[in-house]
């Protein structure tokens, strides 16, 4: 701008105008427009033509890559503070990631899972500790806050922080709180009640069993009774998908846990197996997806992320399977994948797919081993009953969040 002022003199407005092309590099064309006015303007101040016509086809040229090389400068800024956070403080990054949601590719069970990789300790939401943000504990541990708990509103945080003091002792101590039901109610289906000795079943109990008499002058001055009863314990496999549904994440399992006897009798591999394979490879992997990216410059590729258990693997579709597994690509949330390794020279791995299948039925009927622990009701009881067959504790047909999609 200030060369076309001086030498050409471009008014602001003409000026600016020149930059604008210039930023337009995904509309290359728009430039030339100016050439005239920038190569006849010099010429007239006393610049040779050929000169002129050299510091124009510079603008120009410059036009065509200059604008995202500066977008790259700062993104590469961008990405060096946020690489040395995660590195040297993965409690906090994390924190501030799940403090800042919904953002960016990955949603927060992929955040919890890979900080939990790094050896960073993540603590389940409480209600006699967590905040509405999560928060860093002593240690260096990391906290989840009740933002998480889907449908808990902040009025009911703060209503919660306001009550809560030192703790509350036990459950009727919470009733007594001022929150509305369906606050109590989210608090236990997101198994927040731990602390209180109530595991979500049972405080789940508790809350449904609240007697809305006890609001009347009548009863005000009873003691609020607390329900007793024995009820069936909720099988691991159960509480993963509660978990889910109720936060968006688990730290007791991930789903493909209880899935991997199944897959692995089908030859599929986990995606750690996957990412140690030889280039060239064959091999089959399964996971939940979690980012599909079709690039506008990558002639209608489409990149796949997937994760179980073990970790991730990055898949790629060329356009021609595409169009012969459109619904298993853009539909699945549990997708199998046949392909083959592809290995970069700079250690880059890739399942380059030769088939897609919908494998996500298979999360609607988790079962778990029958040799697997039951889940204590309380931390100094027996487990309770085991009901027979599925118990079936929540009605959501959806088990895992949907991915995040990119075009």
């Amino acid at each position: 701008m200030r060369i076309a002022i001086e030498a050409a003199k471009f008014t602001p407005g003409e000026a600016n105008a020149l930059r604008r092309a210039m930023a337009t590099f995904r509309h290359v064309g728009t430039t030339h427009r100016f050439c005239s006015k920038m190569v006849e303007g010099m010429a007239a101040r006393g610049y040779a033509r050929d000169f002129a016509e050299r510091c124009f086809r510079q603008i120009e040229g410059f036009g065509t890559y200059g604008f995202p090389e500066i977008h790259a400068a700062s993104f590469a800024n961008l990405v060096y503070v946020s690489a040395w956070l995660k590195c040297h403080h993965p409690a906090a990054f994390t924190c501030a990631l799940l403090n800042s949601q919904p953002m960016g590719f990955y949603a927060p069970a992929q955040i919890v899972r890979d900080v939990r990789a790094h050896g960073v300790e993540v603590r389940g939401i409480d209600v006699n500790v967590s905040n509405w943000d999560c928060m860093l504990e002593e240690g260096g541990a990391l906290r989840l806050g009740l933002r998480l708990v889907a449908g808990f509103r902040p009025d009911w945080a703060s209503t919660l922080l306001d009550a809560r003091d030192s703790g509350f002792p036990d459950f009727p101590t919470l009733a007594e709180a001022g929150l509305p039901q369906p606050a109590l109610v989210a608090l236990a289906e997101a198994d927040a009640l731990r602390s209180l000795g109530l595991d979500r079943r049972t405080g789940l109990w508790q809350v449904r069993g609240l007697d809305n008499a006890h609001d009347l002058p009548l009863f005000a001055a009873l003691p609020m009774r607390v329900r007793v009863a024995d009820l069936p314990y909720m099988r691991l496999p159960e509480q993963v998908v509660a978990d889910y549904q109720t936060t968006g994440l688990s730290l007791k399992a991930h789903p493909l846990r209880f899935l991997r006897p199944t897959l692995t009798s089908e030859g599929v591999r986990s995606c750690a197996e996957a990412t140690v394979q030889p280039d060239g490879a064959r091999l089959r992997v399964a996971g939940v997806v979690l980012v599909r990216q079709r690039p506008g410059n990558a002639s209608g590729v489409v990149f796949v992320t997937i994760e179980d258990e073990t970790g991730i693997a990055n898949v790629v579709v060329w356009p021609s399977l595409t169009e012969r597994n459109r619904q298993a690509l853009m539909g699945s949330t549990l997708l199998l994948v046949d392909g083959r390794i592809q290995r970069s020279p700079e250690g880059v791995v890739h399942v380059v797919a030769d088939r897609l299948a919908d494998r996500s039925a298979s999360l609607h009927t988790l079962e778990d081993d029958a040799t697997a622990p039951p889940t204590p009701v309380r931390a100094d009881e027996l487990p309770g009953p085991r009901a027979r067959g599925p118990i079936g504790h929540f009605n959501q047909p959806r088990t895992i969040p949907r991915s995040r999609d990119f075009r």
